[in-house]
């Protein structure tokens, strides 16, 4: 039998993953506080002579690898716990990404993108060294242009997924919330902070559930492919 191939392409949760910035004054939005990164620390272990070891975790619901419910931007949209089982089971394209700043129109047209599709971006953020070789946020990173984002939900697919921490560019700010409302809106869920270094494009089966936290904008999840 031929042994099936996987890929793993998220990112190990520890205090070094670089996470969002604290967002800048804006309308409805006040000035944000740094966030702390993601914490996992021990409250018993068995090698400091506990009986047991147990762990606790803090962190945001955005940090690491995770999935954006149109909750996050979409006021009464649905939330991650309601999110349909066959958004993020099944096949799915890697569409490797040449331009260096953006997912842009011209370069999607050949794919001939099929509605229903769950389509994952690899960019240059996935070639070596990667972003995620830098701990802290990079605000240079390719990111999905608002006409792309556009254009995908005229393909109507079901699912993207980039290989950074955002979707979009926050410069300017307006850029990100564009981008987000135009795939939220449209019930299109966005899989962000996947690692596609090493990760040919191709087709694939996408296996991946995010956690189940009840009204939640967004949840952590394990994302792996079946080549």
């Amino acid at each position: 039998m031929a042994k099936i191939q996987w890929y793993d392409i998220t990112l190990p949760l520890n205090t070094e993953i670089p996470i969002t910035p604290p967002l800048p004054p804006q309308p409805g939005i006040p000035a944000g506080k740094p966030a702390p990164p993601p914490q996992v620390y021990r409250f018993f272990d068995v090698e400091k002579g506990d009986i047991v070891t147990m762990s606790r975790i803090e962190m945001s619901s955005h940090d690491g690898t995770h999935i954006d419910s149109p909750l996050h931007f979409i006021p009464g949209g649905s939330t991650i716990d309601s999110m349909p089982f066959e958004t993020t089971l099944g096949p799915c394209r890697v569409i490797d990404i040449k331009d260096e700043k953006e997912v842009r129109v011209k370069e999607l047209e050949p794919y001939a993108i099929k509605a229903g599709e769950r389509i994952l971006f690899k960019t240059k953020n996935s070639y070596p060294p990667g972003v995620y070789s830098v701990r802290q946020y990079l605000g240079q990173f390719v990111a999905i242009s608002l006409e792309a984002a556009e254009y995908l939900i005229q393909k109507k697919i079901r699912l993207v997924g980039i290989d950074y921490i955002s979707v979009a560019h926050a410069d300017p700010m307006e850029n990100i919330n564009k981008v987000h409302q135009t795939f939220l809106k449209n019930s299109v869920y966005i899989l962000e902070a996947i690692n596609l270094m090493g990760v040919p494009p191709g087709d694939y089966e996408l296996i991946c559930l995010p956690l189940r936290i009840e009204k939640g904008d967004a949840g952590p999840c394990r994302v792996i492919l079946k080549k």
